[in-house]
């Protein structure tokens, strides 16, 4: 294998950065307060991330194409020890993969839940969402406890748990989008059934009794989720321990807004600069910003 040169590292890095940075997100990539030497190799896990699950939702080409990239990316997954090829994401990945010695079955992982995306639109019960979560939100998390040399078997449950809560919640924020864009449902079919909720509610956006109580059992799951997961902030020091509770903290806050909001079809809701300061303040205590006494 032939290395690439300083110039098309540089070149693959900035690549992946910008992909990060340009990406409006209530929980920040490679934000300033990650120490300085993790920065780039967090932006280039969430640029493939990104842009493997991009193809994912390219709703206007047929399934077995999009299926055909993702395979592709797999491949590129298969061979990038022995030959990265000539595109900036994959040059950045193998020198991240290998400085870092991270495990390419995560990565592969992540394809698994991105090819399912295409090719399942709806789940008999959440035993089947928290699989999908397995592989489409903790290898995330894996990732970057690997990255830090802190994947303590307690360390990667918590991990897990945050990252399903994190994709429960993007769930609950894109309920209409989802449906209306990829014909996507990422609730329960048995709990919807349980509360009287059929497929009208997202046709109609019919924000009744039944679709309130469904929404609050979702949204209930998702921050006991991620309260259980909450001490890893805690047993990480440095920044990316204050970086992982201000994620956890983001997390929990953007609950709340949730909770609040008077539809069950949400608008995204973006934190403001006061939510912020409660985020950034409960971070630095070194406390959730909500507790189970809430609940």
């Amino acid at each position: 294998m032939t290395a690439p040169t300083q110039e098309q590292l540089h070149k693959a890095y900035d690549y992946c950065l910008h992909i990060a940075r340009s990406h409006y997100e209530n929980f920040p990539v490679a934000s300033y307060l990650l120490p300085k030497n993790l920065r780039l190799p967090v932006a280039v896990i969430y640029a493939f991330a990104r842009t493997a699950d991009d193809v994912a939702d390219e709703g206007e080409y047929p399934a077995d194409e999009r299926l055909a990239k993702l395979t592709y990316y797999e491949s590129r997954l298969n061979a990038i020890e022995q030959n990265p090829g000539k595109d900036d994401l994959f040059i950045a990945l193998q020198d991240v993969i290998a400085k870092h010695q991270l495990p390419i079955q995560l990565f592969l992982d992540l394809l698994i839940a991105f090819k399912q995306d295409v090719t399942k639109t709806r789940y008999n019960n959440v035993e089947e969402i928290i699989n999908y979560c397995h592989y489409s939100a903790n290898p995330i998390g894996r990732l970057l406890l690997h990255l830090i040399n802190q994947t303590s078997a307690q360390n990667l449950a918590w991990s897990d748990a945050i990252c399903s809560a994190l994709q429960l919640i993007n769930f609950a924020q894109d309920i209409h989008q989802d449906y209306q864009e990829n014909n996507r449902i990422y609730l329960p079919m048995d709990e919807m059934a349980h509360f009287g909720v059929t497929e009208a509610h997202l046709q109609q956006q019919r924000s009744d009794p039944a679709m309130r109580s469904l929404i609050k059992q979702q949204l209930h799951r998702a921050k006991s989720m991620m309260l259980e997961g909450s001490p890893l902030g805690n047993a990480v020091t440095g920044r990316f321990g204050l970086q992982l509770r201000m994620m956890i903290n983001g997390g929990l806050q953007t609950l709340k807004l949730l909770e609040n909001q008077e539809t069950n079809y949400f608008s995204r809701p973006r934190l403001t600069t006061l939510d912020w300061m409660a985020i950034t303040a409960c971070s630095l205590l070194r406390k959730p910003i909500l507790r189970k006494t809430e609940d």
